[in-house]
């Protein structure tokens, strides 16, 4: 099977046949609402109803195709059905749909794999179902490791909506106590660092990471009960807006894990399995965390996920009866073992490198070109676009980021919204060529949203950047 089998006539796309969405997406929808409830923004934006997946693209039941900049949000990262991974699960779905967590030939091949592929001696493994289970399964086995009880997570970070889980995150939205009235005892969060919209600056003006580690250190000694027994944390932040630390972040918090042993929880449920070019995230910074969550990409849209510990720590997890109904079925291992064995014969990692470097160029590009576009940020497949009223003040432009993502999502790209951030997640098998267009529909999204809040009088196509640029008169 060749590697580029979800290439379609890059001309014919996007190919929109009706106004979007479309009528039957918009009766369907209609319908479905009657009974579902508790949708996401994207959907509430623009309630489109898809009923076909084909690489890098998605097809509504009005016949529209898009490109697709989500991946399903993070999930089908190796482009919608991949033959491989369609097959395996198939194989298991005729054969073996469910043993618990008895040993299956499929699972202990996925288990010699992962002990490959992850870094140092994470190799102690546990399967679930979904990120969050994935991610209250690694407090208990915190808990079971240290015999300490308390947890410090980071504002705007997000781990999942069950009780710990979402003790680790924000729990006051929308002007609802939509989770509780306070988080879990022993759960703490704490500011991290943004680059962009820093707490603590040098007298160059550059962010001072080392304000926010004597801060958590300041923090662990008055504001906790000296039981901290590990830090949750993403090493991305993905629903707070694509926001990367600075890189010298992770090694001196893991220092400071190390001084008063704290264990450090790598949340990659959404931002690992190749999306930024490693395997873990955290790896381009050098960091070995002590437990880490996998999920989304995991099985390339197949419910899967895992929990991994540092070898040392392994027989923790005996402590805290870690297996579950459905986590580790046949079906979820095949989708899981076919996905990595994908990311390795496809050079999937050596693509999402080099394509990357081009939509950082590209957006780069746009922030000098739009006075709307106040940051830009990626590495790898995990890209965001920050819009606001002013460079200067930097404050968010909420009404631009729902307007552009309509937009670009009318003119056929199938992407994510985030307020005034616009998140990319586009499947990791995506050339620049097929990049280059969606980020050509974003582009000319954001220029015509700036023009209806007068931003613009004229525009000039500047040739080598392919980017449009405006003569500013707002």
């Amino acid at each position: 099977m060749s590697k580029y089998w979800w290439k379609e006539d890059i001309g014919a796309l996007p190919h929109l046949i009706t106004e979007t969405p479309g009528p039957r997406s918009r009766a369907m929808h209609s319908s479905a609402i009657r009974y579902i409830k508790g949708l996401s923004s994207q959907v509430k934006l623009f309630p489109v109803c898809f009923e076909k997946g084909y690489g890098i693209t998605l097809t509504d039941v009005d016949g529209n195709k898009y490109l697709d900049f989500s991946s399903g949000i993070y999930v089908t990262s190796l482009g919608h059905c991949h033959p491989k991974v369609s097959e395996a699960v198939s194989y298991w779905a005729k054969n073996l749909m469910n043993a618990h967590d008895f040993t299956t030939p499929v699972k202990e091949k996925l288990l010699t794999k992962m002990a490959q592929i992850l870094p140092g001696k994470l190799n102690a493994i546990q399967f679930y179902s979904d990120g969050t289970t994935a991610v209250e399964a690694a407090i208990r086995a915190a808990r079971a490791i240290t015999n300490k009880h308390e947890f410090i997570s980071a504002f705007r970070d997000f781990h999942g909506k069950t009780l710990g889980a979402v003790s680790c995150a924000q729990m006051y939205r929308n002007s609802t106590y939509s989770y509780g009235a306070t988080r879990a005892a022993g759960f703490y969060m704490v500011p991290r660092p943004d680059p962009y919209r820093p707490l603590w600056e040098k007298a160059d003006g550059t962010i001072d990471t080392d304000s926010y580690i004597r801060f958590y250190e300041d923090f662990i000694k008055e504001g906790t009960v000296g039981n901290v027994a590990a830090f949750v944390l993403e090493p991305v932040q993905g629903w707070g807006g694509s926001v990367f630390p600075p890189d010298d972040f992770f090694p001196k918090l893991k220092k400071l894990c190390d001084k008063y042993k704290i264990l450090l929880i790598d949340d990659e449920v959404l931002a690992g399995m190749g999306r930024t070019g490693e395997w873990l995230t955290l790896s381009h910074w050098g960091v070995m965390p002590d437990i880490v969550t996998l999920g989304k990409s995991f099985g390339n849209g197949f419910p899967v996920t895992a929990m991994v510990v540092s070898e040392e720590n392994g027989e923790a997890l005996e402590k805290i009866s870690a297996s579950s109904s459905y986590g580790g079925s046949p079906m979820a291992c095949a989708a899981a073992l076919a996905s990595i064995e994908v990311i390795e014969e496809e050079e999937i990692l050596q693509n999402v490198r080099t394509v990357g470097d081009y939509f950082l160029q590209r957006m780069e590009n746009i922030k000098e070109n739009h006075p709307i576009v106040g940051d830009v940020r990626g590495k790898g497949f995990l890209l965001g676009i920050e819009l606001v009223k002013d460079k200067n003040t930097k404050e968010p432009f909420d009404e631009a980021g729902k307007l552009v993502y309509q937009k670009a999502f009318r003119k056929g790209l199938a992407w994510i919204p985030a307020g005034h951030i616009l998140r990319m997640s586009p499947p990791l098998i995506m050339d620049e060529e097929y990049a280059k267009k969606g980020m050509d529909i974003i582009e000319e999204s954001i220029g015509e949203v700036e023009k209806e809040f007068g931003y613009y009088k004229n525009e000039i196509r500047v040739n080598k950047t392919d980017s449009i640029v405006y003569n500013e008169t707002h």
